[in-house]
């Protein structure tokens, strides 16, 4: 067989049955084989690389299996640069296949040549660059293993184009184990007992759990370890949707612009029990003030995590949901009802000086919630939410509800990769057709990978997209007016007529402007699956609170423009 062959016989033996790609002229030869397995292998041809990119970025984030990408040398090389950075700070599980030119031309600056090896070695798990036929199978194998294995992110293969052509036997390949390559950690029972204890003895325990708990299927573990200690827990923004929204022992998100409690018991529990997640800064505001009256327990699979950012008084390297296991037996049975309720008093607060205004506001524009919660409302829990990024992320985050499936908050957590949404969603909707994916993006982030509307159109995808329209680059300018003096600089936005665009790529588009119009426009949107947009004009200067300002505390956090806590 050619190289070109195996690598589909390989892919085919991975379990991959749909790729995300872009042809072009060093990777032709595999694309021309592609040709006689289109019955097996479903090719999305999208509008741009970095649309590639990010749809198996939002296959791979509801699936739980790699993505995969195909593209060519060069610059349809360079442009998926941005998702695999992405897919690297989020752990997520992408392959991405990039033509090269042949051996004899590598270093010449042949055309469309680029060092695709070194470019992207720093950012993913492994890159390997495929020269013979013979290497094919055994780097197809071992890349889809490295990618989802351990802490999953993003593997390249640069397939020179001989290696395509050239020919070899093909001899079908596993990958189960690499000598150097330690992923099977086993907690020690002896730090296992240890945790134990200090849960046990703690007065105030608070989990903070993150996209671990959805990489390692630990929703159930984490759910029987919160109830058997009765205790309290809040999410990162990757976490949203591991526990249901109404769940009695869910304090809500952490962070920026997370809810109160949560950064409130962040503040005041005696023990910090940290799962499946890194300590990022939006999360702990700065660090020197972050969580110090409390002892930290801090799990993770990758050992580079424990003790980078937060210091430790426990670590325990091992998969979440096998941690949470064992825990869940070695602790006792406890109630914790008084801790449980100490932050009864500020979520009345948080109701009062910052939902109730955002979701209620009487009269004037519509607020960009009042559209997340009128989403929620009709969709029930139920839908897949992938978001851009921005302050319609934030609010996507804080006001839509989940219920009873996981891994439904699909976003651009560590990277905030604007134009990530409509690709993301793209994806999602492919891995499971058969869940309803609502996307929010801001007019920013949509006129960054808009074209992919091409791509929805062309494969019937059917997303359905809340635009949230406020003429701003609104993130941006929120920072300006609160910490610039509202010094707008290069964040006003003079926007396309989206009814056109939707029209030119046949797909349903619908707009709101007055509030009483907005639910039966939501309604209209999920009454069929097929692809639309809804625009909604939204109040332009509306701001996303509370918010813990850059350089602050977790206990320092603004209500509003006038009131903090």
């Amino acid at each position: 067989m050619t190289g070109a062959e195996i690598l589909m016989e390989s892919l085919l033996a991975q379990g991959v049955d749909t790729v995300f790609g872009y042809p072009g002229g060093q990777i032709m030869p595999v694309y021309d084989k592609l040709y006689d397995y289109s019955d097996r292998l479903r090719h999305i041809l999208v509008r741009h690389e970095q649309g590639a990119i990010h749809a198996a970025q939002g296959y791979a984030r509801v699936k739980n299996v790699p993505g995969t990408v195909m593209v060519t040398s060069g610059p349809g090389a360079t442009n998926v640069v941005t998702g695999i950075a992405d897919a690297m700070i989020d752990s997520t599980p992408v392959v991405v296949i990039a033509g090269q030119v042949s051996n004899a031309a590598l270093g010449t600056d042949a055309f469309q040549e680029t060092d695709f090896v070194n470019l992207t070695t720093p950012i993913t798990k492994w890159t390997y660059q495929i020269r013979r036929p013979e290497d094919v199978a055994w780097a197809v194998a071992r890349a889809y293993y490295i990618a989802s294995s351990g802490r999953p992110g993003p593997v390249v293969l640069d397939f020179t184009k001989d290696g395509q052509t050239g020919l070899a036997e093909y001899v079908p390949a596993r990958c189960d184990y690499i000598r150097s390559y330690v992923t099977d950690h086993e907690p020690s029972d002896a730090l296992l007992t240890r945790a134990a204890a200090m849960i046990d003895a703690a007065q105030r325990p608070f989990v903070v759990f993150g996209h671990g708990i959805v990489l390692s299927g630990a929703e159930d573990a984490l759910k029987a370890f919160l109830y058997k200690g009765d205790i309290p827990a809040g999410s990162t923004l990757l976490g949203l949707s591991s526990l249901d929204s109404d769940d009695t022992h869910f304090k809500g998100m952490l962070g920026m612009h997370g809810n109160l409690a949560p950064n409130v018991m962040t503040q005041n529990c005696d023990l910090l029990i940290a799962v499946g997640m890194r300590f990022d800064d939006r999360v702990t505001g700065t660090v020197k003030t972050y969580a110090k009256q409390a002892k930290v327990i801090h799990i993770d699979i990758d050992p580079s995590e424990i003790g980078k950012i937060i210091s430790v008084d426990l670590g325990i390297l091992g998969d979440a949901k096998q941690v949470l296991t064992r825990l869940t037996e070695l602790i006792g049975s406890r109630t914790r009802t008084e801790w449980n309720h100490f932050t009864d008093d500020i979520k009345a607060v948080e109701k009062l000086k910052v939902i109730n205004p955002e979701l209620r506001p009487g009269d004037g524009a519509i607020n960009p919630g009042e559209v997340v919660d009128i989403v929620a409302k009709v969709c029930q829990g139920d839908a897949i939410v992938v978001t851009d990024v921005g302050q319609n992320q934030m609010l996507a985050a804080r006001y839509s509800r989940f219920k009873g499936v996981s891994a439904s908050f699909v976003t651009s957590g560590g990277l905030g990769t604007m134009g990530f949404g409509l690709p993301a969603a793209m994806g999602a909707k492919v891995a499971l057709p058969g869940r309803r994916v609502c996307l929010f993006v801001g007019d920013g982030g949509f006129q960054m990978t808009m074209q992919e509307l091409g791509t929805l159109m062309q494969e019937g995808i059917g997303v359905k997209i809340v635009l949230v329209n406020n003429n701003w680059l609104g993130n941006v300018r929120q920072w300006q007016e609160l910490f610039l003096g509202k010094r707008y600089s290069a964040t006003r936005m003079l926007n396309p007529e989206y009814s056109r665009i939707a029209e030119a790529y046949g797909i349903s588009y619908d707009s709101v402007e007055d509030r009483a119009d907005l639910l039966p426009a939501v309604e209209r949107l999920f009454a069929d699956d097929a692809p639309a947009i809804l625009q909604v004009h939204v109040r332009e200067e509306a701001n996303v609170f509370p918010m813990i300002p850059p350089g602050k505390s977790v206990s320092e956090i603004m209500l509003n423009k006038t009131e903090w806590i």
